[in-house]
């Protein structure tokens, strides 16, 4: 109970002043935004910033639904990070160096239990504007739930806001653009293809808004 109200406290002072008003949001097809569990948001990854965007769509009452999929070495390297990504951030941390016999087991249990997922498919931050290729582990993970729907997003503008180094952030706007439901496919190649393409085809609609401003 503590660590939910915490989480809403630094959401309505934290979270939402910094995003909506500092910063500014532009959102496009925000219809397409699951309003309930289960379901997966996948998402290109250029700052973490991309992070706190993504909860910023989602209501107070739905805030202790989503779990950011984040990597267990980064957010869990010290007791003081551990705490505020676990408790805070609400974070499922997975493991990139491998050793475990199920390293999505929380990501799969926490879909089986109505949640909704943020998962960045690159693995980790790349460069500015570049869709670094994807690791095959959504493909695995939808392979045991195949039932639950995968929702591509493309974020613009988040690696200006808050590039590496950067500890405070400018005060620009980023753009998000949520596109179709996507649905499990039983072949990896065909399936990781298709969603390389939507979210490919998300970042050209998004440089298209402004195109003719």
């Amino acid at each position: 109970m503590l660590n939910s109200i915490l989480r809403m406290l630094f959401t309505l002072c934290i979270v939402w002043p910094v995003i909506w008003l500092w910063l500014g949001l532009r959102i496009r097809h925000k219809e397409r935004l699951p309003t309930r569990g289960p379901a997966i948001i996948v998402a290109n990854h250029n700052s973490h910033m991309d992070v706190f965007a993504l909860l910023s769509l989602f209501p107070l009452r739905r805030q202790s639904s989503v779990h950011p999929v984040a990597a267990a070495d980064y957010f869990l390297r010290n007791k003081a990070m551990a705490w505020f990504a676990l408790n805070i951030l609400n974070i499922i941390p997975i493991s990139r160096k491998g050793g475990e016999i199920n390293p999505l087991a929380q990501c799969e249990q926490a879909l089986r239990n109505g949640k909704i997922l943020i998962l960045f498919p690159e693995g980790t931050r790349g460069e500015p504007g570049i869709l670094s290729p994807l690791k095959s582990g959504l493909w695995h993970l939808s392979q045991r739930v195949p039932e639950v729907p995968i929702i591509p997003v493309w974020l613009r503008g988040t690696e200006s806001v808050m590039a590496k180094g950067n500890r405070i952030p400018l005060p620009l706007f980023i753009d998000v653009n949520i596109g179709c439901t996507l649905n499990f496919h039983g072949d990896k190649h065909l399936f990781m293809d298709e969603l390389k393409q939507q979210l490919l085809l998300l970042e050209q609609q998004t440089k298209g808004m402004h195109s003719h401003e």
